[in-house]
């Protein structure tokens, strides 16, 4: 009885001690981050989903904290999924109350990562659970999958080399399923293949991706709320 008692000790003390490793590095990335106060940056946006033709686009994305972020593209409007806000990095990380739970280690493109389990304790948001894939050497974010109430799943990957030192990507590709696809107001079958179909008929458990290529940020430099209407 001794020994278990023990036993079950040592294993609540070291989970104790992993999940508070968990925490700093997870601390670490948004102090990172949160040299950010804003940006403007331009780049080309990508939209891979079978029933919809846009060609590769041009856009400038606006960012400022808190949480305001806008994808605009060339001549017209961007088309985002529904929870497409998360390909702005600063939106993975956790607001409010949340539980750390180690994961364990995982590889990303060749680089080693240390995978976080996010979940929420506050009831209030979508999101149930998210699984942060960490490089601990540059405190960025590799990957991460998002498990949410109303959006389904979806995961969004990383790549960085100019911008590490901000915690910012040259390139995200946000992935996700097309049965979970909104089509934003004003959009309808100009985007389509064929149109002869309505969009829902179409969408059925099919993956959809947005890419987009960073080329360039300007930040600190101060940007116009308009930018976010």
């Amino acid at each position: 009885m001794k020994i278990f008692l023990l036993f079950c000790c040592s294993f609540l003390f070291t989970s104790t001690l992993f999940a508070q490793k968990e925490e700093a590095l997870l601390q670490k990335v948004k102090a990172k981050l949160n040299t950010v106060t804003d940006y403007e940056a331009s780049g080309k946006m990508k939209l891979d989903v079978s029933f919809i033709n846009a060609a590769e686009s041009d856009v400038t994305i606006y960012f400022k904290k808190p949480n305001k972020f806008k994808v605009k593209k060339a001549g017209g409007i961007s088309i985002l999924p529904k929870g497409g806000v998360s390909v702005n990095t600063a939106s993975l990380l956790p607001v409010g109350n949340y539980q750390t739970i180690p994961g364990g280690k995982g590889v990303v493109d060749g680089v080693t990562t240390t995978i976080i389990k996010l979940i929420p304790t506050d009831e209030i948001g979508d999101v149930v659970l998210s699984t942060l894939y960490i490089d601990e050497n540059a405190a960025v974010i590799r990957k991460a999958v998002v498990n949410t109430k109303e959006s389904g799943s979806y995961e969004v990957g990383m790549s960085y080399r100019k911008y590490t030192a901000w915690g910012l990507p040259d390139k995200v590709v946000f992935s996700f399923n097309t049965k979970d696809y909104k089509l934003p107001k004003g959009i309808t079958f100009e985007y389509e293949k064929g149109g002869a179909k309505p969009v829902e008929d179409k969408a059925k458990n099919k993956k959809g991706s947005v890419t987009i290529l960073y080329e360039s940020y300007k930040i600190n430099k101060g940007v116009d709320e308009k930018n976010f209407l």
